[in-house]
């Protein structure tokens, strides 16, 4: 790495700030070609840690960057690889805690950006949201500090950002840890003066868990790569395949097997339909799952009340 800003660390350090101006410089030497190294990954967060008072430039410039890192520079684009979720865990974890502003955004537009992240990297970054809210020591996106055991507007963002995230369990689609966590939220911060837009966010998360439909499946990463690699290698082959067989008897043989034109515009929704209905009916699980929730305390708490009312009149829509 040919650079030398090692004066313009001093400087901020001296100062205690990092300003717009040592943005666009630091933007000019590590950035000019839209692709950070790993040792200028490094420099990014070594200048982070200096306690220094951030700008919002810092802030978008340093998320940007290290998410660029970390999502798109290892094949295939837009899955982060194992060894890349390691390495963001352990610069955020080497003083044992998200520190920053920048670090807790940094987490969060990651499962954002990304098509796929590792399981490991999903559970990390809701413990860390998790954490922040229920202790106070961690500060919120707006730069705004934590009140422990309750959630503000900003928790409450940062939430539905890192719930809803596409690098997540899946686009829309709630999982049970992310369940999980929300009950635990709730239980720990029931007495608390919390934001006005958590009840409403919290039956919706845990209802899409309990009641949505999620058709999609996140590709592994390495089935991304896979299938990548070959579409690389056959692109003109594949289109030509496949427009062949739309105008060949195969493609009416497909239509005769599976009662559906899968070539054809009209592809018929009744059996989507049929499975959105179904996956609003409650599972023995999933009833099991909530139920357990429910009478873990002996107890009927204003939101588990709401979360029962949005559930009851989910079902009596489906006729259940």
């Amino acid at each position: 790495m040919e650079m030398d800003v090692s004066g313009l660390i001093g400087e901020i350090k001296a100062k205690q700030a990092i300003g717009a101006e040592d943005v666009m410089t630091l933007r000019k030497e590590i950035w000019p070609d839209g692709v950070i190294s790993a040792d200028e990954a490094d420099l990014l967060f070594e200048i982070n840690d200096l306690d220094s008072h951030p700008s919002e430039e810092w802030l978008e410039f340093f998320v940007a960057a290290i998410t660029e890192y970390v999502v798109n520079q290892t094949e295939p684009k837009g899955y982060v690889s194992d060894d890349n979720a390691q390495w963001l865990m352990q610069k955020i974890d080497h003083d044992g805690k998200v520190e920053s502003a920048a670090e807790l955004e940094l987490l969060v537009r990651t499962m954002e950006k990304a098509t796929g992240t590792p399981e490991l990297l999903q559970d990390y970054v809701l413990k860390q949201i998790e954490d922040a809210v229920l202790t106070g020591k961690g500060p919120t996106r707006d730069g705004g500090s934590l009140k422990p055991g309750s959630i503000s507007d900003s928790e409450v963002q940062i939430l539905r950002r890192a719930c809803y995230a596409a690098g997540s369990d899946g686009p829309g689609r709630i999982s049970r840890n992310e369940a999980d966590m929300l009950f635990r939220i709730k239980d720990a911060t029931l007495e608390s003066e919390n934001s006005k837009q958590w009840p409403k966010l919290f039956v919706q998360l845990v209802g899409n868990y309990l009641m949505a439909y999620g058709e999609y499946d996140m590709l592994c990463r390495a089935e991304a790569s896979r299938l990548e690699n070959f579409m690389d290698d056959n692109k003109a082959s594949v289109s030509g395949f496949f427009g062949r067989m739309k105008d060949s008897d195969i493609g009416g043989t497909f239509k005769n097997l599976f009662n559906t034109d899968i070539f054809g515009s009209k592809n018929t929704e009744c059996g989507h339909i049929d499975a959105v209905e179904q996956a609003r009916k409650l599972t023995m699980i999933e009833s099991s799952w909530l139920h357990g929730k429910i009478q873990a305390d002996q107890n009927l708490d204003p939101l588990e009340s709401e979360l029962l009312d949005f559930i009851a009149d989910e079902l009596a829509g489906t006729g259940h």
